[in-house]
């Protein structure tokens, strides 16, 4: 029971929320992050480090950076809450924006000329298409 409350406690904030739905879309460093949702580089990293105490996401290092993405092998009660995330999450407009917002991220030049020039980096399995990690 512990586990679900955990899980319910992390899933009670729209930011975090935003951040889970956009990890199941690619993997991401704070700095993608924080121009996607429209808050500080400190409430993002409060919200990350959050979630990833609450076992809701996992870090690997790429470079200097610290990319976050969604547990590979997630708790039944996060898979289940993650799954209906993901299925709310084309019909709510705040969603459906950041996935749009990071769509565009991905095209834009001036991001791509910084991945060129050493800025931070998405590491080279990052995915625009949802990734949904289920338990098996």
């Amino acid at each position: 029971m512990d586990n679900l409350i955990d899980v319910y406690k992390c899933l009670c904030d729209e930011t975090r929320l935003r951040i889970l739905h956009l990890l199941g879309l690619s993997p991401l460093c704070g700095c993608h992050l924080q121009p996607l949702l429209g808050v500080s580089q400190v409430n993002v990293s409060r919200h990350l480090g959050y979630l990833k105490r609450n076992g809701m996401v996992e870090t690997i290092r790429h470079h200097n950076w610290t990319i976050y993405s969604l547990p590979e092998k997630p708790s039944r009660e996060l898979a289940k809450n993650l799954a209906c995330l993901q299925d709310l999450a084309g019909e709510m407009p705040v969603f459906k924006a950041d996935a749009k917002a990071l769509q565009a991220l991905l095209r834009d030049r001036d991001f791509q000329e910084l991945l060129r020039e050493g800025g931070c980096e998405l590491p080279s399995e990052c995915s625009t298409q949802p990734q949904l990690h289920t338990q098996k």
